[in-house]
């Protein structure tokens, strides 16, 4: 598996999966417009901006380093560019329940130690940092970012993605929403009046920006779970200005400290919902007292848009998908559950389908309570659909379809009130009301009471697919034939 950013790029240009723009381009709104507009359709490239205006030619900015690519979250997960979305599922399930220790090497053998600026030479300007949108309050350095910090109470690194501003040539803005566990753990050392130690890798590994990304148990470390992805362990190195390890490839690292109610206003900024966040507000400033970065530095940056533009959305939906299914099935044994799917169009938050082979009264219910609790699950979702196993929960049709004909408003829909949302959330209005939500839980399966006498599904018998199928091509089709998600059997028919 790739060791570093640069390997896994070549890996992605060899599957023409990178675009490269060496046209002039301004950090000021240019490349996040170029990226939105190339990005409305799926599956579009990578872009590397390699000319910056007023930055050198060796410094450069790698966008949208997955959006809504299958095929570059496959091979940062060491799997087929072909897996579809329920097969990424499933391997995800297996690969961010992994945790493979990270490996320390030493500081002469670490590449981001190739050049290294500390106190008063610290200066995170001179980075390409974009401004996104119109709107935004400033230059953020930190959007597909990788966040270290140490829980003050268990020791326990944590990983996540959090925005970042640039306020000054050694400060950044970091903001966190509440309940998110650099929040949790940074009011715990402020109550102490102590500072909270910080390495943020702005040139991240896109394992390390997955595992980041997602919410295992607290008691976990998203560090150990990048290593169960890429299948090797993360090499680390000992920082310079923290007692906190950072990977030892990464492409651009800061260390610093959060200092106790040291605060400055951060924002606007536009957001996953693809709405501007909250306005400004202060947020914790992050004090830097390290810059790392290797020669012909290459910085990470995620466009938050709507979907496919997101850069996050996608593998985002996809691994919180696999989080929920073990939280269910896994740590809760609770059986049946053929398949978990958070749509991406949906920010991967805000929607949850969940296909289950009922096998006893209030199973259904179950499970649609679970998914929208669960650990995994609960940030921000509002709409938590369980559907019967019969229907594809990553084909949206087939999920409308079974939300449309085995559901009745009447009967099928709970509500969950209080739970857990955030301050980005553009429907709760006056944002004062944030960041408390709410949830609809929608049993879209056949009703247990009534499954033997519910209406038959109409389906076409397997041996006529098959013969179609194999004459598919012989119709002058130049596709392949689609699966269908129902086959009726010779046995069934018998029955009949």
């Amino acid at each position: 598996m790739s060791r570093d950013l640069r390997e896994w790029l070549e890996e992605v240009e060899a599957n023409d999966l990178l675009e490269r723009i060496d046209a002039e381009v301004d950090w000021d709104e240019e490349m996040a417009a170029i990226t939105y507009m190339r990005h409305r359709e799926r599956d579009a490239p990578a872009l590397l901006f390699e000319n910056v205006r007023g930055y050198p030619d060796d410094y450069r900015v790698l966008f949208n380093m997955f959006s809504s690519s299958s095929a570059r979250l496959a091979l940062t997960m060491n799997e087929s560019p072909d897996a579809s979305d329920l097969e990424l599922i499933r391997h995800a399930r297996e690969k961010l329940s992994a945790s493979v220790d990270p490996e320390y090497v030493a500081p002469d053998s670490a590449s981001v130690y190739e050049n290294t600026q500390t106190g008063e030479d610290v200066d995170v300007t001179k980075f390409p940092a974009p401004k996104m949108w119109p709107k935004d309050g400033g230059r953020y350095i930190g959007t597909a970012d990788a966040t270290i910090h140490r829980d003050p109470e268990t020791g326990i690194l944590n990983v996540g993605t959090y925005r970042q501003m640039i306020q000054g040539e050694r400060e950044v803005g970091l903001y966190t929403s509440p309940g998110k566990d650099l929040r949790i753990d940074m009011q715990h050392q402020w109550e102490r009046d102590e500072p909270l130690e910080v390495a943020a890798v702005y040139g991240v590994l896109p394992e390390l920006f997955v595992a980041g990304s997602m919410s295992p148990s607290k008691d976990e470390s998203e560090l150990h779970h990048a290593g169960g992805i890429r299948g090797s362990p993360i090499e680390v190195v000992e920082g310079s200005a923290t007692d906190l390890p950072i990977p030892a490839h990464a492409e651009i690292v800061v260390e610093g400290k959060l200092y106790p109610n040291d605060m400055k206003p951060e924002g606007p900024f536009g957001e996953f919902t693809g709405y501007y966040g909250r306005p400004k507000d202060d947020t914790p400033v992050l004090s830097i007292e390290a810059v790392h970065h290797r020669d012909r530095p290459i910085l990470t940056s995620s466009l938050m848009a709507d979907y496919p533009g997101n850069d996050a959305t996608y593998f985002y939906g996809l691994g919180r998908s696999a989080g929920i299914w073990n939280d269910i099935e896994d740590k809760l044994g609770i059986p049946g559950v053929t398949g978990v799917y958070c749509p991406p169009a949906s920010m991967g938050v805000g929607m949850t389908f969940v296909s289950v082979d009922q096998q006893y009264a209030g199973h259904a219910s179950q499970v649609a309570s679970i998914a929208a609790q669960c650990p995994n699950g609960a940030y921000f979702s509002k709409f938590i659909v369980v559907v019967d196993d019969d229907i594809d929960v990553t084909d949206i049709d087939q999920v409308l379809w079974a939300m449309s004909t085995r559901a009745n408003p009447e009967d099928d829909l709970d509500t969950l009130t209080d739970t857990w949302s955030t301050w980005l959330d553009p429907a709760q209005n006056p944002p004062e009301e944030r960041p408390y939500g709410s949830k609809v839980l929608v049993d879209a399966t056949k009703n247990h009471q009534h499954y033997d006498e519910f209406a038959e599904r109409s389906a076409l018998h397997e041996a006529t697919y098959r013969h179609v199928a194999d004459r598919w091509a012989e119709y002058g089709f130049d596709d392949e034939p689609p699966e269908l998600p129902m086959l009726v059997e010779d046995d069934e028919l018998r029955q009949n």
